[in-house]
């Protein structure tokens, strides 16, 4: 196998994605496995620790984890992979840490209960088309 095939192609084509590339990317993969009522937030002027959150939801905790379980194999392949994942096993609300893209997938009875969209609400939320993703992930994009 060459250096350009297989994972360390894709290895390279992760690492050179910003933060806003790569929130677009997550999101539309996100939304790839069903994930509903998806929200993208720029947190970057009100964070330290991140630029972007997804938010979520699934109709059940098979479905919150499945959706994570698809996210997590599709971004490897395009070279990413999470610092961290917690909340796997409940299903309930799956956070996935990737540096400066965080996602939060809940189930959708608990969403309200935390109502992340409130306690960021001076966040900036990047337009998204009628499918949900965002319509576009150029930086040079003023939504």
């Amino acid at each position: 196998m060459s250096l350009t095939q297989g994972p360390a192609k894709a290895n390279r084509e992760g690492e050179g994605l910003g933060a806003r590339e790569k929130a677009a990317l997550c999101a539309r993969e996100a939304e790839r496995f069903l994930a509903q009522d998806l929200v993208l937030l720029d947190v970057s002027g009100l964070s330290s620790f991140a630029d972007y959150f997804i938010l979520c939801s699934g109709k059940s905790g098979r479905q919150v984890q499945s959706i994570a379980e698809n996210l997590e194999a599709r971004l490897r392949e395009h070279g990413l992979r999470p610092l961290g994942v917690e909340g796997r096993q409940e299903g309930h609300w799956i956070l996935m840490d990737y540096t400066d893209v965080i996602i939060h997938i809940f189930y959708e009875p608990v969403r309200p209960f935390y109502d992340l969209e409130s306690l960021w609400s001076e966040a900036k939320r990047i337009r998204t088309g009628p499918t949900g993703g965002p319509v576009q992930c150029a930086a040079s994009d003023p939504s």
